[in-house]
């Protein structure tokens, strides 16, 4: 697949489109309800870092947007369709532009130093996360449309989120050292992003909708946080298939 070939309009045009249907089916197909806020949680951050990193910041605000917002209309959360539009598009589009903005870093020793701290940060973020609010009985809503009531319901202890959590920590690290020196900025790439999505979520829902909006930022940082434990290892997993997308 050449470059030339990936930059015709159409084939963005086409791009777009597709990765919009991926946005919006990984939203709706997978959601899970969390007692302790009474809120939802679903995947689709997974496929708005993935186009994003994948396609630029044009794609992936647009995918990420346009997805998104469609999503919550097709699941009745009409009230939060329009700043899902833009905060879903600034967070695509703010992950595109950094995934092709790496500081120069004079050293692999210094790539190696910012993949832990990154590293840290991602597994610390898990573990803590969802422990503290997605353990537990859990129900799960699997399905397009989602099913009313849940498909599974499971238990899931604290120390599945420990185990996790370090098990991201030590994969990071592994990857800095070992393979990719680089590997620590993608992390941070969607972290930003993902915190742009957190703001904009409890800014959007404390002064527009009134509603208690700190206890949303757990399940919008999980969110974050599993997307990036996905899209990762799926962006990677591409660009070795396609290597003239990474160029």
């Amino acid at each position: 697949m050449s470059q030339q070939f990936l930059n015709s309009k159409s084939i963005k045009l086409a791009i777009s489109a597709i990765f919009t249907s991926l946005v919006f089916a990984t939203t709706i197909v997978f959601s899970s309800y969390v007692p302790q806020t009474t809120g939802f949680f679903n995947i689709g951050e997974t496929m708005v870092y993935t186009t994003a990193i994948l396609f630029g910041p044009f794609i992936g605000a647009f995918a990420g947007g346009i997805g998104s917002m469609l999503a919550d209309l097709f699941l009745g959360y009409t009230h939060f369709a329009p700043a899902t539009l833009i905060i879903k598009g600034c967070e695509g589009g703010l992950v595109g532009i950094l995934s092709r903005k790496k500081p120069r870093l004079s050293s692999k020793l210094q790539w190696k130093i910012f993949t832990l701290i990154s590293g840290l940060v991602a597994g610390v973020l898990l573990g803590g996360i969802g422990s503290i609010y997605y353990s537990g009985s859990v129900e799960l809503y699997l399905g397009i449309p989602p099913p009313q009531n849940p498909n599974i319901i499971l238990f899931v202890p604290p120390e599945f989120w420990y185990v996790l959590g370090t098990l991201v920590i030590l994969l990071t690290i592994l990857m800095g050292f070992i393979f990719d020196p680089e590997f620590g900025w993608l992390v941070l790439t969607i972290i930003t992003g993902g915190l742009v999505m957190v703001a904009g979520y409890f800014l959007y829902e404390q002064f527009f909708l009134g509603m208690a909006a700190i206890a949303e930022i757990p399940i919008n940082i999980g969110q974050m946080t599993v997307g990036l434990i996905v899209s990762i290892p799926l962006v990677r997993a591409v660009w070795r298939s396609l290597p003239s997308i990474r160029s």
